[in-house]
């Protein structure tokens, strides 16, 4: 039976994307794996894999189209035996939920995002005659996949889907044995991770405030994916999460000298590191050193982590992505900066992966290169705190002997979430990361 392919949720806060380009067309054969179309999401540009094989039947949204939501119908896959003449007519709005919104003669399932390499992909819907669980509740599997369960003898309600919310593919049941109960029974599907919800509208709506300007010139600029993203997560993070403020000033001369003594000896090797560079390395230690700071808010609980993994804004034009660096507490100097520069240049290509973007404790804004003094970041949720980062200056101090002095200052804010961190912890924590900066050399031992 023809069987939809639908609009993959690529991320978990990707409502609706862009089909850039089309790597397939009409008629094409594709096979599990198969790179069908590439897509344009709220933070990145990513391929589409098949999961099933079939021929491409019909294309029901062309390449460039913009602003098309999750779970629409793109394609229709064709079996064998099955032509053009099979297909019918195929229903191109969004399904909701895919278990009540089944058409007579053919189902689509639900997509949750994808997993892995930033690759997702949905497969063929169920045919009407799927198997249904011990329980009741219906099996989600492709018609191939029942095929050639069937072939083997095989219990479906005894394998664990790796499609989309769960579903059994191909692969499932091509590497299943008939003794998959035990490992099937552990294993529970994931629920479908629900889309960042639309900010709250505040404020005059926009007719309202488009008539304050009636007569006046202006452009109006309609909002990218990433920018409702962006609108939608900091409006939550700002209602939801009651912030407070830590503010140290940080004296940068012995780390400035310092760095300038590695980055003469790494010349051979063609490393550099920046300030930032020791910034990251300086947090990741001081969440080791203050180990109730490095957790996240998970709803009704708290996460603790073990590892130090570290999130950096980096701006891009139209929004921003925090690539993860994970276990920089494990990493040396010159391998942070390789990392970091690697995934600062793949974000701003729009090129990074869910799983590099997604995670981690902690963050950091660093908008001192701008100029910028002093000031306090909105913490990205689910962390814990956020490090904003100004510019180093040349500012009078008294020294310990209470001589006056000149030295380089930088001022830095750490918004923390309450319900994670109290206040005296959060002073341990800034205070670590003070003294790792103040004193580079510690942070190699």
């Amino acid at each position: 039976m023809p069987t939809e392919i639908l609009m993959p949720a690529l991320s978990p806060t990707m409502e609706e994307g862009t089909l850039a380009k089309w790597h397939v067309k009409e008629g094409d054969t594709v096979n599990s794996g198969d790179i069908m179309a590439e897509i344009e999401t709220d933070k990145a540009t990513m391929e589409f894999e098949a999961v099933d094989e079939g021929t491409i039947g019909k294309i029901l949204v062309d390449e460039g189209t913009e602003g098309v939501k999750v779970n629409t119908a793109i394609a229709v896959l064709l079996e064998d035996g099955e032509n053009a003449d099979d297909i019918g007519e195929v229903s191109e709005a969004p399904k909701e939920d895919a278990s009540s919104n089944m058409a007579p003669a053919e189902a689509s399932d639900a997509t949750a995002p994808a997993a892995g390499h930033g690759r997702g992909a949905t497969d063929a819907s169920p045919a009407p005659a799927a198997p249904a669980a011990a329980d009741g509740s219906r099996i989600f599997a492709s018609p191939l996949a029942r095929r050639i369960a069937a072939d083997k003898g095989l219990d479906l309600a005894q394998i664990k889907g790796s499609g989309p919310r769960g579903r059994i593919v191909k692969a499932d049941v091509e590497s299943a044995t008939a003794e998959t109960p035990k490992a099937a029974a552990a294993a529970t599907s994931d629920a479908p991770a629900k889309s960042a919800p639309a900010a709250p509208a505040s404020g005059p709506s926009a007719d309202a405030v488009m008539a304050m300007y009636e007569g006046r010139e202006f452009e109006e600029i309609s909002l990218n994916g990433m920018r409702k993203t962006i609108a939608a997560r900091l409006t939550e993070a700002k209602q939801s999460i009651p912030h407070f403020y830590l503010r140290r000033d940080i004296e940068l001369d012995a780390l400035l000298a310092f760095r300038g003594q590695l980055n003469k000896q790494l010349e051979a090797r063609c490393v550099k590191l920046s300030v930032n560079d020791f910034i990251i390395k300086a947090c990741a230690l001081a969440l080791q050193t203050v180990p109730d700071a490095n957790a996240v808010w998970a709803g009704d609980r708290m996460l603790k982590l073990t590892p130090s993994d570290v999130a950096v804004a980096v701006a891009i034009d139209g929004g921003l992505f925090t690539p993860v660096l994970k276990d920089a507490e494990m990493k040396s100097l010159s391998a942070l900066s390789a990392e970091m520069k690697d995934l600062a240049a793949r974000a701003r290509d729009r090129k990074l992966a869910p799983q590099e973007y997604q995670g981690g404790s902690f963050a950091i804004s660093n908008l001192g290169m701008f100029g910028i003094d002093n000031f306090d970041a909105v913490i990205n949720p689910p962390h814990g705190a956020i490090l904003a980062v100004g510019a180093g200056v040349k500012k009078p101090i008294v020294g310990a002997d209470g001589e006056l002095a000149v030295a380089t200052v930088m001022s830095v804010t750490l918004s923390v979430d309450h319900r994670v961190i109290d206040g005296a912890l959060g002073a341990q924590l800034l205070q670590a990361i003070k003294e790792n900066l103040e004193n580079p050399m510690t942070m190699l031992a």
